[in-house]
């Protein structure tokens, strides 16, 4: 495999860097926090800054907080843009906006490298166990050039179409898994309130047709108050807000997807950017003047 850069070490993307270093590959890691960086390239990958990853890495990943900061690492002046070479291939594994994707594609183009816009859904346990879900934009060959690094990092790779087709999907699985949280957190309240055990009720329901895997996910997570977070709300919030920007640029109506980034919100007045978007059920407690927990 070819030498590949890493650009963002953070609750996904450090274990993501990690599995590929387990599989032997060769990579040159950089990111702000230099504690995290230390710490994988303890397990034998290079540190490096942007203009380096650029000049020596055929195979680039970014994977950061949002559109911006991926437009930075970049397209600022000592950024990755500065050296690298054609034939390269970026490939952002970010929550961005269909049109960031797309603007990135097309200034790479310039220098004739490739852009893959391919978020991927499954929180910090799977970033851990390497079973991901990459749902990618973009050309098909610079999708085969990256897809073996996808195989090491996922359990699933699919080309969806061209470029922002990617981040498209994952706005769809964002709107999914949110709400799909909300409301979970709403039927829990209510159980809750009515004096129903709420580690009961789950195991109830959780064999028909109301069980998904955000509910297998969320409930022993809420029940034992641990909202230390795979995915926060704060990234989350990001999304959904990205989601109404899109949905608003194409004149497609999303009322539930509203109602939720209100939600969070209210969540974020509170104080609660940094929980687990699992800590959304916080909110509707707050409503109903009840916790969701175990019997003591």
């Amino acid at each position: 495999m070819k030498k590949a850069g890493f650009i963002g070490l953070g609750i996904m993307g450090k274990p993501m860097a990690k599995n590929l270093l387990k599989a032997g590959c060769e990579l040159m890691v950089y990111d702000i926090n230099k504690d995290a960086v230390d710490e994988v390239a303890k397990e034998g990958a290079k540190a490096a800054g942007l203009e380096e990853i650029g000049r020596e890495c055929e195979i680039i990943f970014t994977i950061l907080p949002n559109g911006k900061i991926v437009s930075d690492v970049l397209f600022s002046e000592n950024g990755v843009f500065s050296t690298v070479k054609a034939g390269a291939v970026v490939c952002d594994m970010s929550s961005v906006t269909p049109t960031e994707s797309k603007a990135c594609a097309a200034k790479l183009l310039e220098k004739g490298v490739g852009f893959i816009d391919s978020p991927v859904s499954g929180g910090e346990p799977k970033a851990i166990d390497g079973t991901l879900a990459f749902m990618a934009g973009g050309e098909e060959k610079d999708f085969e050039a990256v897809k073996p690094y996808m195989d090491i990092m996922g359990a699933s790779a699919l080309l969806i179409g061209p470029s922002g087709s990617g981040s498209v999907t994952k706005l769809a699985n964002q709107i999914i898994v949110n709400l799909t949280i909300a409301t979970v957190s709403e039927a829990f309240v209510l159980a809750t309130k009515a004096g129903a055990d709420p580690v009961k009720v789950y195991n109830a329901i959780r064999g028909g047709l109301a069980g998904s895997t955000v509910l297998d996910a969320k409930i022993p997570m809420i029940v034992e108050r641990n909202f230390k977070p795979g995915g926060k709300i704060s990234i989350n919030h990001k999304d959904i807000k990205n989601v109404i920007n899109t949905a608003h640029e194409i004149d497609c109506p999303v009322p539930l997807t509203a109602q939720l980034f209100e939600i969070m919100q209210a969540l974020k007045v509170g104080g609660h950017m940094d929980d687990d978007h699992g800590g959304i059920v916080q909110y509707f407690e707050q409503l109903a003047g009840v916790e969701v927990k175990k019997a003591q």
